[in-house]
Parts: structure tokens; C-alpha cells; sequence
């Protein structure tokens, strides 16, 4: 299996390495001293410059202005936004517009989908369902009322809903369906209550009370829900790849600088040995990144379904995150606690990536499920 990137991908990483190189991690208030948000919304000045690099358009179609790019030249982006941090919606963005192209009607997405790739439109998506645990297609509910569908449930945890102009939000029909809807934040019959990630950043819980949403605005297609899910997933392996890497990279700075004894830390065999297992999670991390990014793009066969693929990325990532930054902290000692210092924001972030979407333990019964559905051979 070949896993070079095309020089279309590489020139993505490039470009939003320029756009991210000047991003301070500290820029907001530390989550560990902050009792509300860190801060009202998202950082738009960074949103503007990612405009302005064509980067927030990269699976659009040339006809809506995009870059005609796929999920493996995303996760090249989103791994560059996390190694600083970047406090942008990018993932669910690009997800919901690309969704919204793949599987939408013409009317939204001519209306919607060039002025987002654009930057002068948000979305943003609901799939954490009421829990983070159960599945997110089955917190609401979506009923036919003549040309409309009327919606009724919460989901919660939903990022960046307060700044977004639309959430794309799944929901179960009757059916025993699932479609997803185009909800405008003004939309009558949606409240908005607020919730504080560990990362110390603004989400919401969405409730939905009799939302009628005209017919035009609801994806029915089949499989539409399955293909946005997996993109997040596969999205949210990335940032916890370069959240991981950069973490590790802080180690490695500190470690070989911190002296005990006359030498550096580093050069100690049971410092030199945690690290060592760290970066095979990261490789591991990576590798099964690229084949779940690669499955989405290219649509090729394999023994099971794309969402096997998935599963084991987010395995790997939501594990392996997490010992990179106990690890860190450990290694670091008492200034890994430092506030002044940003590894605690990091190892913030990590916990919240860790558990986006579900935990490892969600993805290992998916995986499961799969394999007893589709035994290999």
C-alpha cells in the first residue's frame, strides 16, 4: 500500500503550516484558572487567514470555489491546527460542507456552500447525541408535517453552536431513517444552553422543541449520516496526532535540557524507554490515520467496511493521546503543572479529543460488531 501524499496534499500542509505558524497555544486565558469559557467564541482573525490561504474550502468542488481536495489533504490541515492549538471549527466545517456537497439538494448548496468556503458562513455539527455515548442519530427525532419536517430532541456538546450560523443535525425518522437537517441558529423551536469543555471552550446543548425545517434543508439520502460520521471521527484522529506529536516534541526539548545528577534526564534509561513507547503510539496513531483517511477518500474495498478503519484510528488515537500526555506530565514533573507553561492545555485538549465522539470503547464494540458481521477469512 502506497500512502505518498500527492504534491496537491503536501501543498496543503504547507500552506496551513504558514497560517498557523504565527498561533500562540496560550493566546486565551488557561482553562485551569478560568471558571466559564476561555473565551466568547472562536478566533476569527485566524478563521480569516485560513480564508484567505483557500483552506477552508478544500473538499469544495472548483465550481463553489474550493480545492477539490479530499479527507486525507484535511487531516494534513487539521493535524498542523492542533500542534498549536488553533481554537477554529475547521473539522466540523469542512465535514458539514462537504456532506452538504456530496449528499444535499441544489438549492442549499448553492445558496450556502461558496460563501462558507468563503469563510462568511459557519456550521457546525451535532453528533454527540445526549450522552457523548449513545448514538448521536438517535437524540432527536424528525416527523413529516406536510412539506416540512418537524424535529424534537437535545444534543449536546455541540462546538462552536453559539457562532455558527448553521448546525447540521441527524436525526430519526419513523421510519427507522436517519436524515440530517440544516437548523439555522435563529431557527424557531432551537434553544442554545451552555457548556464548558475541558478545554475550557464554549459548546452547547442543543434542544430542539417543534423546529419545523422545510424539506429543501433536510439531507434524506442514504448513508449520508454513516460517510459525515466517519469524517469526523477521522478528523478528530488527526488533531489528537498533532496535538501528540507536538506534545511529545515539548517532551523531548525538556528532557534533554533538564539535568539530575550532572546529566540530562533524557540520557536515563527508564525516561529514554517512556518516550520510546510514546512515539510508537504516534506511529501507530498515524498509520491507521492514513488508512481511514484513505478508505473515505479513494471509497475502496476492503475486508470490512470503511467504518472498520475508522474504529481502529480512533482506538488508536483516543489510547494513544491519552498516554502521551500522562507521560508528558509525568516527565515533566511538577512544571508540567506549571499554568504559565502549556503543556496542561494540551493535556486539556487531549481529554476532550479522547473522548469527542465516544471513547475507545465505543470504537472497540463497533469493531466488534463488524467483525462478526463480516468475518474474515
Amino acid at each position: 500500500m502506497d500512502f505518498t501524499f500527492s504534491e496537491e496534499q503536501l501543498a496543503a500542509a504547507e500552506a496551513a503550516r504558514g497560517v498557523f505558524a504565527g498561533v500562540a497555544p496560550d493566546a486565551v486565558p488557561s482553562p485551569a484558572l478560568t471558571t466559564g469559557a476561555v473565551a466568547e467564541g472562536f478566533d476569527r482573525e485566524l478563521w480569516s487567514r485560513l480564508a484567505g490561504a483557500d483552506l477552508l474550502g478544500l473538499l469544495l468542488d472548483e465550481r463553489y470555489g474550493g480545492a477539490g481536495l479530499d479527507a486525507i489533504a484535511l487531516c494534513q490541515v487539521l493535524r498542523e491546527s492542533s500542534r498549536v492549538l488553533a481554537r477554529v471549527p475547521l473539522l466540523e466545517h469542512s465535514a458539514a460542507l462537504a456532506t452538504l456537497q456530496t449528499y444535499g439538494g441544489a438549492e442549499p448548496a448553492e445558496r450556502l456552500l461558496a460563501p462558507a468556503g468563503r469563510g462568511e458562513r459557519v456550521l457546525t455539527v451535532a453528533a454527540h447525541g445526549r450522552t457523548g455515548h449513545d448514538p448521536a442519530d438517535l437524540a432527536v427525532t424528525a416527523r413529516r408535517d406536510g412539506p416540512d419536517w418537524v424535529l424534537d430532541g437535545t444534543q449536546t456538546a455541540v462546538p462552536w453552536a453559539f457562532d455558527a450560523d448553521f448546525v447540521l443535525v441527524p436525526a430519526h425518522t419513523h421510519a427507522d431513517r436517519t436524515v440530517l437537517a440544516l437548523v439555522a441558529r435563529g431557527q424557531d423551536g432551537l434553544e442554545l444552553a451552555e457548556q464548558i469543555s475541558t478545554s475550557g471552550e464554549r459548546l452547547a446543548e442543543l434542544r430542539l422543541r417543534s423546529a419545523r425545517i422545510e424539506a429543501g434543508h433536510v439531507i434524506e439520502a442514504a448513508g449520508a449520516w454513516e460517510w459525515l460520521h466517519a469524517l469526523l471521527a477521522t478528523g478528530t484522529c488527526a488533531l489528537a496526532l498533532g496535538l501528540g506529536e507536538q506534545v511529545l516534541r515539548m517532551t523531548g526539548d525538556y528532557t534533554g535540557k533538564r539535568e539530575q545528577f550532572g546529566y540530562p534526564i533524557a540520557t536515563f534509561q527508564a525516561v529514554a524507554v517512556q518516550a520510546a513507547d510514546r512515539y510508537i503510539d504516534l506511529r501507530a496513531m498515524e498509520a491507521t490515520l492514513w488508512q481511514a483517511a484513505w478508505r473515505i477518500a479513494s471509497g475502496a474495498p476492503g475486508a470490512l467496511p470503511a467504518a472498520g478503519d475508522v474504529a481502529v484510528a480512533k482506538i488508536w488515537a483516543a489510547e494513544g493521546v491519552r498516554r502521551v500526555v500522562q507521560t508528558a506530565q509525568h516527565l515533566h514533573g511538577g512544571f508540567g503543572a506549571d499554568t504559565d507553561y502549556p503543556l496542561h492545555r494540551y493535556h486539556a485538549w487531549a481529554k476532550h479529543l479522547e473522548l469527542s465522539l465516544g471513547p475507545a470503547a465505543a470504537y472497540e464494540e463497533t469493531l466488534g460488531d463488524l467483525l462478526a458481521a463480516h468475518p474474515l477469512s
